[in-house]
């Protein structure tokens, strides 16, 4: 998988040869077109030319200057709508295509009855310089027209659909798409959050990411060769089970490491990054880019634990403070209790007294009840998870 995901992000980078060829085409034009334009100057002035070989080189030249910085104008273009091509959904690339198609048709309709009107040699350029206009102003009007309503062609193409209809209609919003970070394909959670439909839209996996996890892969640590196979094990788990769900971005962003690659994606895409790490979240926050840190569903999800429940609880180390005993709810929760000092590997009836929410978790602070009666609800807790946070 990884080595096709690499074999699209070559054939999608930017040739050098057509690059060139784009520049070399510019040049030409606009050379012969300076060339052949002396043919088209007033009469007058071509009597007062001396020599109208050298004339026609020095428009042939300026021509040509302009014909290659036009080159690079056009060679940017191309480069920024491949760009937006293949980080565009499907739906609105259709539109817009739809749209420009339409804006072009009803500039050549507008422009017929011009072009059949017989116009003097002097006012020749007439003709060609408001086909050029018209079609460019109609085009963009198409194309702009379709990217605000572009999401009503979705009852032309598909007028059953009731998902459609409620989309088109704004009454439905369109599901984001879901930027993968790699710290949350390692995490592994990802995987029952998408079964159980809490991240909809779909998943898009940058190449960044899959290089990344595959020098993880090789390294020749063992933890992080471990991290690298557990990623992409679940990146194959996750194409077989949710298919065209999972989608590849082949782009490949320029920057210096993988957080500000996916950023950019972020941003291009206008989705969702979905990471396990908190500086990354609020990085992405800050550029006014839409993104979840997944301990914050994790935390979201935790049953509330309010001042006043009592819990039992075993107590399992020492606290930081005389007189501390540290506890753990199933969820990994830590819970610090008072009184419980002496009382490790044993379980004890806890008095909740209050809560401290952090970026990274959640802790419970309690204190230990002797004789405490039972009271109308208690909660019993187990032995701390594997890797309580």
């Amino acid at each position: 998988m990884v080595h096709a995901a690499c074999i699209r992000s070559e054939q999608t980078r930017s040739d050098p040869m057509v690059d060139l060829l784009i520049l070399v085409l510019f040049l030409i034009s606009g050379a012969a077109t300076g060339w052949l334009g002396v043919e088209l100057l007033p009469e007058r002035l071509l009597e007062q030319t001396i020599n109208i070989d050298r004339l026609r080189l020095v428009l042939s030249g300026l021509s040509a200057c302009f014909g290659l910085l036009a080159g690079f104008f056009f060679q940017r273009l191309r480069q920024r709508l491949m760009q937006q091509v293949r980080t565009m959904p499907t739906d609105l690339l259709v539109s817009r295509a739809v749209g420009l198609i339409l804006g072009l048709l009803v500039a050549n309709l507008l422009l017929a009855p011009i072009l059949l009107l017989p116009l003097p040699f002097e006012v020749v350029l007439v003709k060609p310089l408001a086909a050029v206009l018209s079609n460019v102003f109609f085009g963009v009007l198409g194309y702009n027209l379709a990217e605000v309503h572009g999401r009503t062609l979705l009852r032309l193409f598909n007028p059953n659909s009731t998902e459609a209809l409620l989309v088109a209609d704004g009454v439905l919003t369109p599901a984001t798409a879901k930027i993968l970070d790699t710290s949350v394909i390692i995490d592994g959670r990802i995987n029952g959050l998408l079964a159980c439909g809490l991240l909809e839209g779909q998943a898009i996996v940058a190449q960044t990411v899959i290089d990344e996890l595959q020098q993880l892969a090789d390294s020749s640590n063992a933890e992080k060769r471990a991290k690298g196979r557990r990623g992409l094990k679940l990146l194959t788990e996750l194409r077989e089970t949710y298919g065209r769900r999972l989608v590849l971005n082949s782009t490949r962003y320029e920057g210096s490491g993988t957080d500000e690659r996916l950023l950019k994606l972020t941003a291009d895409t206008g989705g969702m990054l979905v990471t396990a790490d908190y500086n990354l979240a609020q990085v992405a926050k800050v550029k006014d880019l839409k993104a979840i840190n997944l301990s914050e569903i994790v935390i979201a999800l935790r049953p509330e634990v309010q001042p006043g429940d009592e819990l039992k609880l075993k107590i399992v180390k020492q606290g930081k403070e005389d007189n501390q005993g540290v506890g753990y709810l199933e969820d990994g929760t830590m819970v610090v209790v008072e009184g419980a000092r002496e009382a490790i590997g044993k379980r004890l009836p806890v008095v909740v007294t209050g809560a401290l929410q952090t970026p990274t978790g959640r802790m419970v602070f309690g204190r230990f009840e002797k004789n405490q009666p039972t009271r109308k609800s208690s909660k019993t807790t187990e032995h701390p998870p594997a890797n309580p946070r």
